[in-house]
């Protein structure tokens, strides 16, 4: 008769047991260790070739929206929040947002120092953080400013066309 020495029960994975565990900016780490590279695998072509695909469709959308455009990056990190979305990067990860996606979006000035923190907030009560660090304090009217107008071109009007939808359902 075999018997197994260990536990026969898989490792648990989430922020509780893996510190390093960001859902939607990483992907859980697996105990197996032969699995991993052939997901690793897959994973690298998928990412080289959607900014590919991204590069092909991109002019095209650029051409349709003129809106306006946020972005504000420094050697680690970037934000562009445009007609498609929120993208943020941080070293080598990144993840991306669509409007409908996005429950609010926060930003922090420090009363001392030049890291300007943009928070975004999904509907399921997540929030995903990033410090930009500015090169001087009054980059931070300059973002605040392009970062409003983004926001009521693109995420402000959906907003009321649910409350008129809302409204014109009870009369």
């Amino acid at each position: 008769m075999e018997q197994r020495i260990g536990s026969s029960s898989q490792p648990l994975e989430g922020a509780g047991f893996d510190p390093a565990f960001i859902p939607g900016l990483t992907s859980p780490v697996s105990g197996e260790t032969e699995s991993v590279p052939e997901k690793a695998e897959v994973t690298a072509e998928e990412v080289v070739e959607e900014p590919a695909e991204e590069a092909a469709e991109e002019p095209t959308e650029e051409e349709a929206s003129d809106g306006p455009v946020f972005e504000a990056a420094d050697r680690r990190a970037r934000i562009v929040a445009d007609h498609r979305g929120v993208r943020l990067s941080l070293d080598d990860q990144s993840c991306e947002f669509r409007w409908d996606e996005i429950g609010a979006i926060e930003t922090e000035t420090p009363r001392f120092g030049k890291r300007y923190t943009i928070t975004v907030h999904t509907p399921d009560r997540r929030w995903y953080p990033i410090e930009i660090e500015a090169k001087s304090r009054s980059n931070f009217e300059e973002w605040d400013g392009q970062i409003d107008a983004v926001l009521d071109a693109y995420f402000e009007d959906e907003t009321p066309q649910t409350a008129e939808e809302a409204s014109d359902e009870t009369p």
